[in-house]
Order: C-alpha cells, then sequence, then structure tokens
C-alpha cells in the first residue's frame, strides 16, 4: 500500500490520478487533496477518498469547503503556506505535484526536504529552479518519477541500461492544432481554435503551450535536469500520432522506444506504482489500427517558443524561469483575448533579452525574477493592446 498526496487534485491529471487510484484500492491510499478553485469537485473527491487533509488555494472558498466536509475528520486548511504543509504531510510516501505553472516550485521543495518521492507532473518546477530541485533531491535521497508521458518513456527505456552511455534522448511532439501551418496562418488563429488537440485532452494553459510548441520547449528544459543531459543531446521530433511517446539512442547506434496509446492514466499509473507495473484495463495499442506512424522536424521558424527554450537552456541561470513566466503571462492573456498568437512569442523574448541575467541565482533570486518577469511581461500585453486599438 503506498499513501500518496496530490496537489492539483481537481485538474486533468489529478483527476486522472485519482482513476488509477480508484481501481486499485488496495494499493494506493490518498492521503493529501489539494486544489486551487474547484471547491464543489474537491469536496466531492475528499468525500471519496477520505484523505488526512484537504487544502484549498484560494482562501475565500476556505469556508465552503469547511462546511462541505464538517463531521468527517478530514483536517481543512488554506492557502501557499498550508499547501508546503500538506506536501510535507508525515504519512504520505509519494507527492504527485500536478499544480499548474511556477506555484508548484515551493511545495514540491517542501516535500523533497520531508524526503517524499516525487512523481512530477509539473514540469515548471525543474524549468524554474532545475539546478536547486535536483540538487536537493540529491541530498535528501528522494527519487523525482516522471509522469510526462514523454519523459516517463525515456525513464522506462533507461530501466536496466545503467552504465550505458547515451547518445541522445528524442522527444516526440504532437506537433498540436496548427501542425503544418504557416505565420500568416497563426497571426488569425483564436482562443477556441487552439484549444482543440488533436490527440490529448489536457488543461488550457498546457494546451496552449502544445499549439504553440512551448510545452515541447519546456519538456526540454526538463529533461535536461531529469536526465542530466545538455541541449545538443535532446532532439524534438514530430510525430502527429502520438504513438511513440520518446526514444533513447545509444552510442551503438542503438534506439529503444516506449510506445501506447495517447491516455495519461499509464504513466501516471507507472511513477505512483514504480518500480512495480500493475495490471489495468486501458485500450491497447494495436499496430493493425495505426499502419503509418509519421516523424519530422519540427517548425522553429513558425513556432518560436522551441528555439527560445533551447536558448534558455543554452544560457542557464534564471534564463529558463524568465521564459517560463512571461509564457505563463502570454498565455493567460491569449485565453483573455488580449494578445495574439504569435504575438506571445515576441514577448517571451523581449523578456529574455531585456531582464537581468543571474548566473548562479538562489531560490530567493528565482522567486524575485519570476516575481518581476511577470510585472514585466504583462506592461508589454497591455502597450500590445494599446497598438491593436490605435
Amino acid at each position: 500500500m503506498k499513501n500518496i498526496a496530490i496537489l492539483g487534485a481537481t485538474g486533468s491529471v489529478g483527476k486522472q490520478a485519482l482513476e488509477v487510484v480508484r481501481g486499485n484500492p488496495d494499493r494506493f491510499k490518498v492521503r493529501v487533496l489539494t486544489a486551487q478553485n474547484s471547491v464543489t469537485l474537491l469536496i466531492a473527491q475528499a468525500l471519496e477518498f477520505r484523505p488526512d487533509v484537504v487544502v484549498i488555494g484560494y482562501e475565500p472558498h476556505y469556508a465552503a469547503l469547511k462546511d462541505g466536509l464538517a463531521g468527517t475528520g478530514i483536517e481543512v486548511l488554506c492557502g501557499e503556506a498550508a499547501l508546503a504543509e500538506a506536501a510535507a504531510w508525515p504519512e504520505a510516501d509519494t507527492v504527485l505535484t500536478a499544480l499548474v505553472g511556477a506555484a508548484g516550485l515551493r511545495p514540491t521543495i517542501a516535500a523533497i526536504e520531508a524526503g517524499k518521492d516525487i512523481a512530477l507532473a509539473n514540469k515548471e518546477t525543474l524549468v524554474v529552479a532545475g539546478e536547486l530541485v535536483t540538487a536537493l533531491a540529491a541530498e535528501h535521497q528522494v527519487r523525482i518519477l516522471p509522469v510526462d508521458s514523454e519523459h516517463s518513456a525515456i525513464f522506462q527505456c533507461l530501466a536496466g541500461e545503467s552504465g550505458n552511455e547515451l547518445e541522445k534522448i528524442i522527444l516526440t511532439a504532437s506537433g498540436g492544432p496548427f501542425r503544418g501551418k504557416n505565420r500568416e496562418f497563426l497571426a488569425s488563429v483564436t482562443r477556441d481554435e487552439a484549444l482543440r488537440h488533436p490527440n490529448w485532452v489536457m488543461g488550457a494553459k498546457i494546451t496552449i503551450d502544445s499549439a504553440s510548441l512551448m510545452n515541447k520547449g519546456l519538456e526540454v528544459i526538463e529533461a535536461s535536469w531529469l536526465f542530466g543531459l545538455p541541449a545538443n543531446q535532446i532532439e524534438v521530433v514530430v510525430h502527429p500520432q502520438s504513438i511513440v511517446h520518446s526514444l533513447v539512442q545509444f552510442t551503438d547506434g542503438s534506439l529503444k522506444a516506449q510506445l501506447g496509446l495517447p491516455d495519461m492514466k499509464l504513466p501516471i499509473q507507472y511513477a505512483l506504482a514504480y518500480p512495480q507495473r500493475i495490471k489495468n484495463d486501458f485500450p491497447r495499442f494495436s499496430f493493425f489500427e495505426y499502419p503509418e506512424l509519421t516523424f519530422s522536424k519540427p517548425d522553429m521558424h513558425t513556432f518560436r517558443n522551441l528555439g527560445l527554450a533551447y536558448t534558455a537552456l543554452g544560457k542557464g541561470g534564471n534564463q529558463p524561469c524568465v521564459l517560463n513566466a512571461a509564457n505563463e503571462v502570454v498565455v493567460a492573456a491569449f485565453l483573455e483575448k488580449k494578445i495574439g498568437f504569435l504575438e506571445m512569442s515576441d514577448v517571451v523574448e523581449r523578456c529574455m533579452d531585456d531582464l537581468p541575467f543571474i548566473g548562479q541565482p538562489s531560490l530567493s533570486n528565482y522567486l524575485e525574477t519570476d516575481e518581476h518577469t511577470r510585472i514585466f511581461a504583462a506592461d508589454l500585453v497591455t502597450k500590445q493592446q494599446r497598438v491593436h486599438l490605435i
């Protein structure tokens, strides 16, 4: 029996993690559930899974959460400090971090310092502060188990290969809803069009990131920290069918790949049950249903975000933190129809060019960089809006 904490239980990954738990009640016990805003769903989840503690990030929802769980014996907390406390909950063995964006950094650090294994679905934690987080994980001897399908695939391909030298890893990308489109087309795409991902069901933020290839850029940075590889050993290949989740190539030229249908429950289950594989009734892949698997180079001229991510990784320091914070601001602005699709990359690049570079940042440097970037990016978005009004 593994005791787990799910940070971000009402999001896409969190809900699918609970499906895995629901299907394996003899293997997993939920000790902690958290959410930022979805209080009604969080109450329903808590009543079903009966965790020790439930946390709501948005404090005005605290009273509703407390009323909804009155008489259950479940401890109810709220706010940022409570989220970190829940991440370090003594009865939890593994913490699934499924929060959106840089908000996952502090609770992940709290969980690591408490000696918890991390099932990492929040790639931004390593994008923002990969050097710090991986050093802490090594110091506290905790495992970081990747949940993103691409990184899970690489993790699985490396099982049993200790001591065998890698030549490179290959991350696959679906290409999103705008694969093959040019900049002229992208200049006028709408929010709703960008949210129509062809293969995956995800939250709004990650879906927009997928459409702009920023998600793949963030995954390149995450992979660098997870697997200890420089940028020139991480390749991206567009694979529209999303069947080959990623590959590794060894120095003898051999390739290993992990394949399966695009279903996040499989990498979630693998991370939660690791090192065991457990039976499930998930749909199975058949080669006869996918007679053609295709691969192509990403278009980094049209989809500039992937190139910006490689640049940030190569420069290091606080540059990936700037990239991530600026991207979170522009994605929120795009979802609110305040900025165009291509303008998102313009703002991110301007932030990377203009904000101060710190080569060896501390945690406080990362947090300050994140805050300052958000302010600067928001101001740039406002200026873009004024230009459109004129």
